[in-house]
């Protein structure tokens, strides 16, 4: 008896199909699972409202201002639906649907980006303080960027910078993997420091491009340093949206996977998970979904690990309920965010990675108090 190993414990949610059925685990009581299930479901339609809301309201604000009864109607309109009062500003509908709205789209995709990036990394590093600025994304793509910047490339012509910033995204990402990785493996702890180094570096290139360039560069430099959806146009949501669209979409093939690389390592590969492979799958599309983001907003960092950690406190660990909830999550924080950024000192627009910041600074600081108590542990 003392020879055998035993069989993990899985949660329901994470059963694996095809295992034999000495290995199934004990399932909760049915009505256990029914309470949760309407739970989650509660709070994925809350946060699906909300966010509804938040869109409506944050159109309407600015220096026009527009009731949100005017904004549903000016989009039920355009789907040809006759519900509601248009606005009655001469220019509101041309405001409205060349300008706020294109922003507050933005403000969406990139916010279930950069959160559903920030689920895949904590579960594929199995830490609650990994998010997706950890491998190197985010400045490997702002580095690529300030080069464009400063040296005036152009053969995209206005599509230059983001197509560098994206490039520079995957390149940094793919160092980091390929350093990290050694005798068919990668340890996670190498992955991580190499990530801090290429971060470094990154900074250092950023340092560097703002020491050359002129005034005009250094004004687009602190774009990318400090993230902004201003200026955003409908072309530029016609590429980063797909782009999250497929990679959340891609996203929900891992959450079984995760929730059993949650056990550990040893009995994942146990019950089936290539757990290398996995890992590198997670960080290729990572790397995807963050360039994207960088490429058209700049570096929004703490986005990646708020959401998912908040969330998980709600809803627990089960990743098929985590990664839908944290993209609405993170859709809801970064709307929210950009509306005060634009709205909360008259004629200006703040650096909306500064207001993430303000507010994931000091929660990074009582979060890594949290897991020193619990030995590093989820709970």
């Amino acid at each position: 008896m003392g020879s055998r190993q035993m069989m993990p414990l899985l949660l329901p949610e994470q059963q694996q199909d095809g295992l034999p059925a000495s290995a199934q685990p004990p399932t909760a009581p049915p009505a256990l699972r029914r309470r949760r299930r309407i739970t989650a479901g509660l709070l994925i339609a809350g946060l699906a409202v909300a966010l509804i809301v938040a869109a409506l309201v944050s159109s309407g604000i600015g220096q026009m201002q527009l009731s949100a009864a005017e904004v549903f109607a000016s989009v039920a309109h355009r789907l040809g639906l006759d519900w509601g009062m248009l606005p009655t500003h001469p220019h509101a509908e041309s405001a409205l649907w060349a300008i706020r709205f294109p922003r507050v789209v933005m403000a969406i995709v990139i916010g279930a980006a950069l959160a559903c990036s920030g689920v895949l990394m904590q579960g594929v590093f199995g830490n609650p303080l990994a998010e997706p600025g950890v491998v190197g994304v985010s400045s490997g793509a702002a580095a690529f960027a300030c080069i464009v910047i400063v040296f005036g490339l152009n053969f995209l012509g206005t599509w230059t910078v983001a197509f560098g910033a994206f490039v520079g995204g995957l390149v940094a990402t793919g160092l980091v993997y390929a350093t990290a990785r050694s005798g068919g493996r990668t340890e996670v702890v190498t992955l991580v420091l190499t990530g801090v180094a290429i971060n470094a570096v990154g900074g250092a290139v950023i340092a560097l491009m703002t020491f050359l360039g002129d005034n005009s560069s250094r004004e687009e430099i602190i774009f990318w340093q400090l993230g902004s959806l201003n200026g955003t146009r409908w072309e530029n949501v016609w590429v980063a949206g797909p782009i999250t669209l497929v990679g959340v979409g891609l996203a929900f093939l891992f959450t079984r996977k995760l929730d059993l690389l949650a056990l550990g390592e040893r009995p994942a590969r146990h019950l089936g998970v290539d757990v290398e492979r996995m890992r590198r799958q997670v960080i290729v599309l990572v790397a995807i979904l963050t360039s994207a983001a960088v490429a058209f907003a700049g570096i929004i960092g703490f986005v990646g690990l708020v959401v998912p950690h908040i969330l998980r406190m709600a809803v627990g660990p089960g990743h098929r309920v985590l990664l839908p909830a944290s993209a609405l999550g993170g859709a809801l924080l970064l709307l929210i965010a950009d509306t005060v950024a634009r709205t909360l000192v008259p004629n200006a627009d703040l650096p909306i990675g500064m207001l993430t910041a303000l507010v994931g600074g000091p929660f990074f600081f009582w979060l890594i108090r949290r897991t020193r108590k619990t030995a590093g542990g989820w709970s």
